[in-house]
């Protein structure tokens, strides 16, 4: 599937200058960005199948800091598909005006 124009700054944002993009992680998956600490995950979709994946990828990803980057509209819906797959991270808005903890 193609990425939205939207999807792919957002992910170059969150990887900034010493980060990287689409990280390999194990069971032949991708991470959206990541830095030294920090593992984004940018789901814009907001069915709750996919944040619950998006949340697993993050728990694959083994770096200490955790953030699930959604559309303002989808913030309860991502916290608690973080809280059911058992994700302590942070969850925040597209523009990054909102964040709540998990």
């Amino acid at each position: 599937m193609v990425e939205t124009p939207s999807h792919k700054r957002a992910k170059g944002h969150a990887a900034g200058k010493s980060g990287r993009t689409e990280l390999p992680i194990k069971g032949n998956r991708r991470l959206d960005a990541a830095t030294k600490k920090t593992a984004t995950e940018v789901e814009r979709s907001g069915s709750r199948s996919a944040l619950e994946r998006a949340a697993r990828r993050l728990r694959a990803s083994g770096k200490q800091q955790k953030v699930l980057q959604v559309p303002q509209k989808d913030l309860p819906k991502a916290v608690d598909a973080m809280k059911k797959i058992g994700v302590k991270g942070s969850v925040k808005n597209m523009g990054g005006t909102k964040r709540r903890s998990v």
